[in-house]
C-alpha cells in the first residue's frame, strides 16, 4: 500500500470547489481584483498583499499573471496558512497576522504595497475594527496602490431586491449540497480533521477559534465607502458587484 502523503495542491483545489458552492462566480471576482492590480501596476514587480488569503486562492491566481511579482499572504487559521504555504512551494511568502491586533503589519515583510487584496473573508471582523483596519491598509499600500475587497455587501438600495437574491442563492447552494454536488463548510472542516497531516492543525485552529468565528457583520455596500473615505482613501468606489456581493476599491 502507498504511504499516505499530504497533497496541498489537492486540499487548495477541494477548498476551491467548497468556496465555488457558495460564490458561483468566485473566478469573476478574482478577475476584478486582480485586474485593479494590473491597472496600478509600474514597470517593476507587482508587490502585492493577499489579506486574510486562506489556502493561496488569490496569491497563486497572481501569480499565475505575474510570475515574478512579490506576494504576501496574511492568515490566522493554521489549517489554511499550511496548505497555502505548501502549494505556493516558495514563491510568496506566508505569514501568520490577526487582523484584530493593530500590530498585524509587523509580520509583513514589505512596505509599500502596490495592491492589497481580500474577498470573502472581512465580514469576521465587527465595525469599529474593520474601519480601523482599513486605515492600517491605506498606510501599508504605497502611494497611487489600490486596496480592493469583495464580500457580502448588500445593495442599500435594493434592498428587497438583493434579498431575493441572497435567498435565491441559499436554496441552490442547499440543492447542492443535499444532492453532494458540492461539500458544505461544515463538511469541508470535517474532512480536514480526519487528515493525518492537518487533524493536529484543526485542533489548533479551535483553540483560536474556540467559538468559531465570529461576528460575520455583512453592513451594506455604502457603510464601505464611507470607512474608506473617512480612512484617508482619495478615490473610493464599486468595483465590480453580483447580487448580494459587491468589491469595493480605494486608492491610497
Amino acid at each position: 500500500m502507498t504511504p499516505y502523503q499530504f497533497d496541498a495542491r489537492a486540499w487548495q483545489e477541494s477548498w476551491d470547489r467548497q468556496q465555488e458552492a457558495y460564490l458561483p462566480d468566485r473566478e469573476h471576482r478574482f478577475a476584478a481584483l486582480l485586474d485593479a492590480a494590473d491597472a496600478i501596476a509600474g514597470d517593476g514587480p507587482l508587490r502585492l498583499l493577499d489579506l486574510a488569503g486562506g489556502t493561496g486562492s488569490i496569491s497563486l491566481r497572481a501569480l499565475a499573471r505575474h510570475p515574478d511579482a512579490q506576494v504576501t499572504l496574511a492568515d490566522l487559521d493554521p489549517v489554511l496558512l499550511t496548505i497555502a504555504e505548501a502549494a505556493l512551494a516558495g514563491r510568496a511568502t506566508v505569514v501568520t497576522a490577526d487582523l484584530n491586533r493593530p500590530d498585524w503589519t509587523a509580520a509583513l515583510p514589505h512596505h509599500g504595497y502596490d495592491a492589497v487584496l481580500t474577498a470573502t473573508a472581512l465580514h469576521w471582523l465587527d465595525g469599529p475594527r474593520l474601519a480601523t483596519l482599513y486605515g492600517e491598509i491605506r498606510a501599508a499600500l504605497r502611494p497611487g496602490g489600490v486596496f480592493v475587497n469583495a464580500d457580502h455587501m448588500p445593495d442599500d438600495a435594493l434592498p428587497t431586491l438583493t434579498a431575493g437574491l441572497a435567498d435565491r442563492a441559499r436554496q441552490r447552494r442547499t440543492a447542492r449540497h443535499a444532492a453532494g454536488a458540492a461539500q458544505s463548510w461544515s463538511g469541508w472542516w470535517e474532512q480536514a480533521a480526519a487528515d493525518p497531516a492537518l487533524a493536529p492543525l484543526v485542533e489548533k485552529r479551535r483553540q483560536i477559534y474556540p467559538t468559531g468565528h465570529s461576528p460575520e457583520w455583512n453592513p451594506p455596500v455604502d457603510w464601505h465607502l464611507a470607512a474608506l473615505r473617512a480612512a484617508g482613501f482619495s478615490e473610493v468606489g464599486v468595483l465590480w458587484r453580483n447580487g448580494a456581493d459587491a468589491a469595493v476599491a480605494a486608492l491610497a
